[in-house]
């Protein structure tokens, strides 16, 4: 296979958009005015919506208000992003209520074990996708297809009878035809399909608690209020939704779960589910900051007309400063007989013996059939097959040497190789 030609970005200050984007941006601009982004109006729409109103604690208006808040106040969003953000805040809440629609008309979901799960946690850039993605094409395990994170439950209504198509998947494709289409370089960036795994950053977004929220913005003030918050109860939430998911679909019998997020929560993640094996990527941060902040940069300019590149920069060195030295302060807590560091060099050079490494430390069979399901991933996703973004940290005001001297703590620690 050829591999399309690498892909500088060079429009940060100024984007530039296909003509449908701009005829798109243009027809939301009457639209966008009408919208509050206000809890009590979200929430009374949910429930208009879906015909629901037990959202399963008392305090969620509080998040979300919060959440809103900073988007008003932080998020600096363009007419289109302005319809996003109160689109996407709808259909949390409309998720909500449907999985606390499954639990009311069907208790004994929440008897559903979440055992033994496998949790990858690291950031992109360093393996994580590919590894969560092969072991999610082992039909031993279980994962959450980008579909059912975006739509966990359905209504009555509309659950299909059975051999019908669900239409979960027809309105994801919808959307990621959307993606592709207005950010080109996106699929290059972060690969996303209709049956990829995801992670379940969309499934703790139910309870308005996670770094997702983060942007667009960036959020700071909603970012530093999420930490200072305990998140036990909202991994407790996250746990009662997989459990939900369990119920209402079958498949491997062990969760394989995957989000950066994870490490700084190690000690609430290790809480929360005793018994999972804990996977943690590394790899020297200067990529991973020039990788993140160009995603995250990219992704703003459909939610604000010229989103700042110092700003995402200042933002992206800060939060990857704040979880790494989160695992670096967490790890040695961590069970040693549940946990197993993967260097991202393992699974760029020998992703069959990265792959052979997890399932050791899960105590996973990995089985003829396990390793064939797996190959064929590995054969149908090779890497740079959508090309390559070049990164540079110049782009978002960033200093090597400074930020260099900022991660020696983590570097030194997990004894990460650097890279040039």
């Amino acid at each position: 296979m050829t591999r399309p030609p690498d892909i500088r970005i060079d429009d940060w200050h100024a984007p530039r958009h296909a003509p449908h984007v701009l005829a798109m941006f243009a027809e939301v601009e009457k639209l966008a005015p009408q919208l509050r982004l206000d809890a009590d109006v979200l929430m009374a729409r949910a429930a208009q919506e879906t015909g629901l109103s037990r959202f399963g604690d008392d305090t969620l208006r509080e998040r979300v208000a919060a959440h809103l808040r900073a988007c008003e106040s932080e998020g600096q969003l363009s007419a289109f992003g302005r319809v996003s953000r109160f689109n996407e805040t709808l259909k949390f809440l409309k998720s909500r209520l449907l999985v606390e629609d499954v639990i009311a008309r069907s208790p004994h979901a929440l008897e559903r074990e979440i055992a033994r799960p496998i949790v990858i946690t690291g950031f992109p850039r360093t393996g994580t996708t590919h590894l969560h993605n092969s072991l999610a094409a082992d039909p031993a395990l279980r994962a959450l297809p980008y579909w059912e994170a975006c739509e966990p439950a359905l209504s009555e209504a509309e659950r299909p009878a059975p051999g019908a198509p669900d239409p979960r998947l027809a309105r994801t494709e919808a959307t990621l035809a959307f993606v592709n289409g207005a950010l080109p370089h996106f699929k290059a960036m972060h690969e996303m399909t209709v049956d990829h795994a995801h992670e379940e950053i969309d499934l703790l977004a139910l309870d308005f608690s996670t770094m997702v929220l983060e942007t667009p913005g960036p959020l700071l003030a909603w970012a530093r209020a999420y930490k200072r918050g305990d998140q036990t109860p909202h991994y407790r939430t996250l746990k009662r939704v997989l459990q939900v998911l369990s119920f209402l679909r079958d498949g491997g019998k062990r969760w394989v779960l995957k989000s950066p997020q994870h490490l700084e929560q190690l000690p609430v993640l290790q809480r929360v589910f005793p018994d999972a094996t804990l996977v943690i990527t590394h790899r020297d941060p200067l990529p991973i900051v020039a990788s993140m902040a160009t995603m995250w940069l990219y992704t703003a300019r459909l939610a604000q007309e010229r989103p700042d590149p110092l700003a995402y920069g200042a933002y992206t060195a800060e939060r990857i400063g704040d979880l790494l030295a989160a695992c670096v302060r967490d790890r040695a807590a961590l069970d040693p007989e549940r946990t197993i560091d993967v260097p991202f060099q393992l699974v760029r050079d020998d992703p069959d013996g990265a792959v052979a490494r997890v399932y050791a430390k899960a105590a996973q069979p990995l089985s003829a059939a396990s390793r064939a399901a797996i190959a064929d991933y590995t054969r149908a996703h090779p890497p740079g097959r959508h090309g390559k973004v070049l990164y540079d940290l110049a782009d978002f005001g960033l200093d090597a040497r400074a930020l260099r001297e900022r991660f020696r703590p983590y570097t030194e620690r997990f004894a990460v190789p650097l890279e040039v």
